[in-house]
């Protein structure tokens, strides 16, 4: 009994020197950890905020787009301080970064058709075939453009509705844009009999395109022959308008031509 006590005695000094220098060790190692996570944060936001800046700056860039860069730079810092705080305290960090890829991978493959929107949002907003405002038409959709995302793009109809289209289905496919030309050509048909004199009529027609304030004088409006069968021949008007107001110019044109033409008694086929 006496021996046990004297070796307890002997083991007991160097067990608190074992615990004094495990509890320095891991003192070290926590508050090594507690100054990468602070200032790993606070870089990491100082660097997102700084690639923001640049981003925002470079003609081109959309706001949401460089958003989103800002907030794939902030998280990827982070989880990179993540990993820098474990490997202070022993663990492997190369077995951790395996299992963060091979977790990103099976993430991609799950996410693919998400990932290719977010993809083609990025493109769109890059090369920006459209803007916001903008009336476009596609094969599919047609409508103004009222957000473009990273997922999807939200338009507005001609009738009123609401439209969200996947940013795949845009960039995949040819995109008219009727929004973005500031001028464009209107084209109207008039039929009018073969025993009418068509030198007069287009005389009386371009005449009446030209009343309206709206239609450009250069290139200028013009008249001609498209097409003849055995009792009528038919005009075709061709004229340029601002894209703002091309719609309102070919529904009053309509009108204008129709009373133009009867005051001047020329039926129209």
């Amino acid at each position: 009994m006496e021996s046990q006590t004297t070796d307890a005695i002997m083991t007991s000094p160097n067990a608190l020197a074992q615990l004094g220098a495990m509890a320095i060790h891991y003192g070290l190692s926590l508050a090594g950890a507690i100054v990468l996570l602070v200032g790993g944060w606070i870089l990491s936001g100082f660097v997102s905020r700084w690639a923001y800046s640049g981003l925002s700056r470079i003609h081109g860039i959309d706001e949401t787009l460089a958003r989103f860069f800002e907030k794939v730079l902030h998280y990827g810092l982070l989880i990179l301080v993540f990993v820098m705080v474990l490997g202070q305290f022993g663990v492997q960090t190369a077995s951790i970064v395996a299992a963060l890829g091979a977790a990103g991978l099976a993430i991609g493959l799950a996410l693919q058709g998400t990932l290719q929107n977010i993809a083609a949002g990025i493109m769109l907003l890059v090369l920006r075939p459209f803007r916001v405002g903008e009336y476009i038409e596609t094969s599919s959709v047609k409508g103004k453009i009222v957000d473009v995302g990273l997922f999807a793009t939200e338009l507005r109809t001609g009738d009123g509705l609401y439209l969200m289209a996947p940013n795949s289905t845009l960039w995949n496919t040819p995109i008219i844009n009727h929004s973005r030309e500031p001028e464009r050509r209107q084209e109207l048909s008039v039929a009018i009999g073969n025993d009418t004199d068509v030198s007069v009529v287009k005389e009386t027609i371009l005449a009446i395109v030209a009343s309206d304030k709206r239609v450009k004088t250069d290139p200028p409006p013009r008249v001609v022959s498209d097409d003849l069968t055995a009792d009528k021949t038919a005009l075709k008007i061709e004229y340029w308008a601002s894209t703002g107001e091309w719609t309102e110019t070919r529904y009053d044109m309509i009108d204008k031509l129709k009373i133009g033409l009867a005051q001047k008694g020329i039926a129209i086929k």
